[in-house]
């Protein structure tokens, strides 16, 4: 079966409610998240990533081995201490985010996992861009593409970059045009580019770099920009319990569904990719669906 390798980082995701009270902490990440619903779903799954040498770090590692990720490519960075996210809930149940990082003592001395066609490769967010990480982060894309597996890049860009977002720039044109699918929300595209026109932001900027990209746009679902045209999949009505980890397991709930139909790199540059994405981008509403319901940031275990 074909695997889904995922690099970024890792952190402890602490949630509050409205009155500020902790609710719950789960291991998190982006793409952790989305490698853990993943692996629930009954898929092989990888991770890439770098955690400090302390108690955090023993929870994250050991969740990870608990569901069934392969954890080998985790660099264990002594001295360091793991970073926390803090997720403060409005009234909508959407999540304001507050990071405790320290980006200097972030280093990744692992061995990049074996991949090859019909694989498929996650990455994003600051981790998939900090330029103490790069030429490692570069050298695993690289590797990945030349392997033949399909490259899916979720810029996940946050408003605390967005005054970087003109000289970080560079760095997230060239994963664009190393990807297969580009993911961002409608946000990031604010965030990154300074337009609330996601539309045209693609036909600018996105398309010549990649020419299928994937806009969610929370409640109002996700639309697939491709040169094909444009293809909308709706989001399930419901009252959230939280949306932190929604779009890690859209992310999740779509490369499965690519997995599942076979697709792989060469795919994309052939007739009907456009409708085998839009297909997987179902399986990504209904795994976003399922975790905006609860306080997990991932899937339930399908096993």
């Amino acid at each position: 079966m074909a695997k889904i390798v995922g690099i970024g980082e890792t952190v402890l995701d602490i949630i509050f409610d409205q009155d500020n009270q902790p609710l719950s902490a789960r291991p998190g990440g982006s793409v952790f998240n989305a490698m853990v619903s993943v692996a629930r779903s009954g898929h092989e799954a990888q991770m890439i990533s770098e955690t400090g040498a302390d108690h955090v770090g023993d929870i994250i590692c050991k969740f990870l081995r608990d569901n069934g990720i392969y954890d080998t490519c985790v660099k264990r960075n002594a001295g360091s201490q793991s970073h926390l996210a803090l997720a403060f809930l409005d009234s909508e149940k959407k999540a304001n985010y507050q990071f405790y990082k320290d980006y200097s003592t972030q280093q990744i001395d692992f061995i990049t996992p074996s991949m090859a066609t019909g694989d498929a490769l996650l990455f994003g967010s600051f981790f998939a861009i900090n330029k103490r990480l790069r030429p490692n982060v570069l050298h695993v894309l690289q590797t990945a593409r030349q392997a033949g597996a399909m490259l899916f890049y979720d810029v996940n860009f946050r408003p605390t970059h967005s005054r970087e977002a003109a000289s970080l720039w560079p760095l997230i044109e060239q994963n664009m045009r190393l990807s297969h699918i580009v993911k961002g929300s409608d946000e990031d595209i604010q965030n990154m580019l300074g337009t609330t026109d996601w539309r045209q932001a693609y036909a600018d900027v996105i398309r010549p770099l990649c020419p299928f990209f994937i806009c969610t746009q929370g409640k109002d679902g996700a639309t697939l920009l491709s040169p094909d045209g444009e293809t909308s999949v709706d989001a399930r009505q419901l009252t959230p319990v939280s949306t932190v980890g929604a779009g890690d397991s859209f992310n999740a709930g779509t490369l499965c569904g690519l997995i599942d139909a076979g697709a792989t790199a060469a795919a994309a540059s052939q007739p009907g990719f456009t409708k085998t994405v839009a297909a997987a981008m179902q399986n990504g509403i209904d795994f976003a669906s399922e975790v905006c319901q609860s306080l997990d940031n991932y899937i339930a275990p399908r096993r």
